[in-house]
């Protein structure tokens, strides 16, 4: 093991109590990334030492005002202004407010109208007017901000450095530090823990929560897979480089923060089985144990290929008379949902007489061996650093040997000789953000929200597929009254906040279609639901919508709306 870095950042709650109960003023006024208790704690012991304070969060300021300050009408119309020329950000950093007001109020931004503020939010409801303040830094990053008044007189009104900002910066310094080797992988393990303060809190609508905790998580692992890029002379979207495994460990702890860098072995721990799991009732994602299970009692020829940390990388294949089809799910071992929705789809299909189908329900268990460990800290965190494989790479993304893991899939499809590969993915369940990044994802500004249940339709030049499309989204739409209500509150959510949808609309499903020839299959269907994090009942409809896509597109497919 190699130690980048060891170091400790005071909490900055705690200096601003001791400066101001040592030096006294009149008022302060702070934003920092500290839940609400903490904050109440601070305001009251600088009262009792005689300070005014009021201390605010740093990170989405706009919906802690919500929760926190207005007094508002819980009907009419609420206006909110945004900055000239910010307000896509300056909406999204509001999400989910459109759900938080109520059902008797409406939302509508307007942006940059009346004074220049670059960086206050205006609130007009029932006839009163407040302005909030949403600190940023250069970046139109969410940062610290201090104001502090002796008498009347306001004498400081500063940017304040707080330990969220000093040790997400502290950790890629040391990654950027360090000599690294020139060829690839660069390391097996490289660990970056956070133990510290933050924010955790679940909010009243759908599957949001406000956690500084993922989104140091999401800022630390994405900073440093985009310094090794940057380092190789890739593009930012590159998706081929294999630098090794990248895991932030996020902890929470009440007092200083301490960041920790190091390069390890990876950690081959595997849960044991669930004896009691049934697939139909899962709440939860799969162990790749439970997978691997779960394929062994399925018909068919099973085949695998080993992944890199020496997991099985398990399929199967069921011949029939029928034209030949590919299922895969769990390329990005975050998005779960598919992985049950596969396997439970399987069972059915092999009803069929003529069924022909090649399946691999979990294409990166590495991946999601990760996303297991990280789930008994945080089970409600998107956990993005399992998205990839034990490499670092997205394995669709290898087109020459070594295939690894990716080897699975490309035996699947050439044992059925499929004309239609059904690819089985998700996306964050609730909003996924990075504040030391400019807040919106550098190049995830589409998956910021959630816009329900979608698909991608991806089609070789000079084919149409059209038919067979507008079959299967009438079929999903009609044939499950809970997921069109699903759709119906995400799309409402994402009009509210971002605008219109990106994608078209099919029998009340986003569909996005393409040409594309990355693929030997002429037609691919990716599936999109929104599952990462989520749990319970949200999870089994998540794992039924994509079994019940599975089922439609195969027999349609078999019907010949493909040929």
């Amino acid at each position: 093991m190699t130690s980048l870095l060891d170091t400790t950042v005071p909490r900055t709650l705690t200096q601003l109590v001791e400066r101001f109960t040592a030096e006294p003023a009149t008022r302060v006024e702070a934003w920092l990334f500290e839940d609400e208790a903490a904050r109440r704690a601070a305001e009251q012991a600088l009262a009792a030492a005689g300070v005014a304070a009021v201390l605010r969060s740093a990170y989405k300021p706009l919906v802690h005002f919500f929760l926190e300050e207005f007094e508002g009408p819980a009907a009419g119309e609420i206006v909110i202004r945004t900055p000239l020329g910010k307000g896509r950000r300056f909406r999204l950093e509001a999400y989910p407010l459109a759900g938080l007001i109520g059902d008797g109020a409406t939302l509508r931004f307007v942006e940059g109208e009346g004074e220049d503020l670059p960086s206050d939010y205006v609130v007009e409801a029932g006839g009163r007017r407040r302005q909030v303040f949403a600190p940023n830094d250069g970046t139109a990053s969410p940062c610290g901000w201090l104001r502090v008044w002796q008498g009347d007189t306001l004498v400081e009104d500063a940017p304040l450095r707080t330990e969220f900002e000093i040790a997400c910066e502290a950790a890629l310094d040391a990654v950027r530090r360090h000599e690294w080797p020139a060829t690839l992988p660069l390391f097996d393990t490289l660990e970056i823990g956070i133990a510290t303060t933050g924010i955790e809190r679940r909010l009243p609508f759908g599957e949001e929560t406000i956690s500084t905790f993922e989104a140091l998580h999401e800022d630390s692992y994405y900073g440093v897979l985009e310094f090794f890029k940057a380092r190789a002379g890739l593009p930012e979207a590159d998706r081929t480089l294999q630098p090794g495994q990248i895991v932030p460990l996020i902890s929470q702890v009440d007092g200083d923060t301490r960041v920790t860098v190091r390069l390890a072995q990876h950690r081959r721990v595997d849960p044991p089985l669930d004896p009691a799991l049934v697939l139909d009732e899962a709440e939860r994602s799969l162990a790749p144990v439970e997978v691997e299970r779960a394929v062994a009692q399925l018909p068919g020829e099973p085949f695998f290929v080993t992944s890199f940390q020496g997991r099985k990388v398990a399929g199967v294949h069921v011949r029939g008379a029928l034209p030949g089809l590919a299922i895969t799910a769990g390329q990005h071992a975050n998005e779960s949902s598919g992985v049950v929705g596969a396997l439970r789809a399987a069972r059915h299909l092999n009803t069929h007489r003529d069924a022909h189908y090649a399946l691999v329900p979990l294409e990166n268990p590495d991946g999601a061996a990760l996303h297991h460990l990280l789930q008994a800290t945080h089970p409600k965190h998107m956990a993005h650093a399992a998205r990839y494989t034990a490499l670092g790479d997205d394995l669709e993304a290898r087109t020459k040997p070594p295939f690894g893991e990716k080897a699975a899939r490309l035996e699947a499809i050439a044992r059925t000789g499929a004309r239609l590969h059904l690819s089985l993915h998700g996306y964050p369940a609730h909003e996924w953000t990075r504040p030391r990044a400019g807040y919106v994802p550098l190049g995830g500004e589409l998956w910021t929200v959630p816009k329900g249940f979608f698909l991608i339709f991806r089609r070789h030049p000079g084919l149409d597929g059209m038919r067979f499309l507008h079959a299967l989204t009438e079929e999903l739409h009609s044939g499950s009254p809970e997921l069109a209500e699903f759709n119906a509150v995400q799309q409402r959510m994402w009009h509210a906040h971002v605008g219109e949808l990106p994608f078209e609309r099919i029998n009340g499903i986003p569909c996005l279609v393409t040409t594309d020839e990355r693929s030997t299959v002429p037609f691919t269907l990716v599936t999109e639901f929104p599952d990462e994090t989520v749990r319970g009942a949200a999870f089994r409809l998540a794992h039924t919508t994509q079994m019940r896509t599975v089922l439609a597109a195969a027999r349609l497919y078999w019907k010949g709306l493909l040929a």
